[in-house]
């Protein structure tokens, strides 16, 4: 019954955010909030209710106040100006979560209903929750020193050139001494920068680290790992840390009717298995890059997962109706059993700027 109950409720909630977001679209809005949704990131159980502070400002001549607030979870609180404002005037709503609702990623909806028609705008708050650990040795299995970790690398993903990556990860403190935030010192690659994002790390408890990758100031693209190190002069703590990237290069969305005017690579073949070789015989292998578009095609790179490959490309500029071959050369020595060997070309086509290669084969 109680099921039921809250099945109902919860498709009464949605009926009215529907029913909202219907009137609001054919009506010019008559508050402006500065943003509509709030990432709060990594949220640690320990850490208690994290606050999201929307602000607004009213734009219309008549007297305005908010009537009501909607969330679609009681895991959300939330709090707002509640005095009558003129037209000019600017109010603050905080949304409070907790954490300890649940695991993993989190997305609410708060709907803002005001005392003028049409008033009934959308926010949303959303980040990561993580609960605390019920075995901190099973948990963190990697350790650096007195400091745990689930992984033994972190992994960035994808990293574009548009602006900096940033993740955040927990640690765990095994030792007893505290690690201190203003104590952290980085040593590592100008692109990457860590902080800690909680003040102290104390003896049995966890905290943040907060990773930032700039694609652009990297200058490179394709897969990266690179070795950063960590000091906490405080704790006298030096400890290394591998960081993972795949960095591609970002192209802004345009419109269809200029699909034709860009470069456009395309190869031929995109795959090709060479059957049973045997480990001695090094082989020799031809790709055609052909530019299809009405701009110049740039390959930015060329980049294989093996030095047992060596790729070679008479140049890295295609005139439109071009056409090159990549000369890729395999030396399957010490190799058995099935092979694959990936080949990733790099270029300025915006719609596929990496494309992949297959050369397939078994060893004897």
């Amino acid at each position: 019954m109680i099921r039921i109950e809250k099945t109902l409720c919860t498709l009464l909630f949605f009926c009215i955010v529907s029913q909202l977001a219907l009137a609001q679209g054919t009506i010019t809005p008559k508050l402006i909030w500065a943003v509509n949704k709030v990432d709060l990131g990594t949220v640690l159980e320990e850490q208690g209710p994290q606050v999201a502070e929307f602000q607004f400002t009213h734009t219309q001549d008549s007297l305005f106040f908010i009537e009501k607030v909607l969330t679609d979870c009681g895991c959300t609180t939330v709090e707002y100006t509640q005095d009558t404002l003129q037209v000019g005037e600017s109010g603050t709503l905080q949304v409070s979560f907790d954490p300890s609702s649940g695991a993993g990623f989190f997305s609410r909806m708060i709907v803002v209903k005001g005392n003028l028609f049409g008033v009934q705008d959308t926010l949303y708050i959303e980040g990561r929750a993580i609960p605390r650990a019920s075995n901190p040795e099973e948990t963190y299995r990697t350790r650096k020193g007195d400091l745990g970790f689930r992984l033994s690398k972190i992994n960035m993903g994808e990293v574009l050139t548009n602006g900096p990556k940033v993740k955040q990860v927990e640690i765990y403190n095994f030792g007893d001494k505290p690690f201190y935030k203003d104590s952290l010192m980085y040593v590592g690659p100008e692109y990457i920068q860590v902080e800690q994002l909680t003040d102290s790390i104390m003896p049995n408890d966890r905290g943040l680290i907060q990773l930032h990758y700039d694609g652009a100031m990297k200058n490179d693209l394709g897969y990266f790992e690179d070795q950063i190190s960590l000091n906490w002069q405080d704790s006298s703590t030096y400890i290394d840390l591998d960081v993972l990237a795949d960095v591609f290069e970002y192209y802004a969305p345009f419109a269809k009717n200029k699909l034709g005017l860009v470069p456009q690579l395309v190869l031929e073949p995109k795959e090709i298995d060479l059957k049973t070789i045997k480990a001695t015989a090094i082989q020799v292998e031809y790709v055609t890059l052909s530019n299809r578009g009405k701009q110049v095609l740039e390959v930015r790179k060329i980049q294989g997962n093996c030095e047992c490959l060596k790729l070679e490309l008479p140049k890295t500029t295609l005139d439109p109706g071009e056409s090159i071959q990549l000369k890729v050369v395999f030396d399957p020595k010490e190799r058995k059993g099935i092979d694959q060997r990936n080949i990733y070309i790099f270029s300025n086509d915006p719609v596929n700027p990496v494309q992949l290669f297959l050369l397939k084969s078994r060893v004897e």
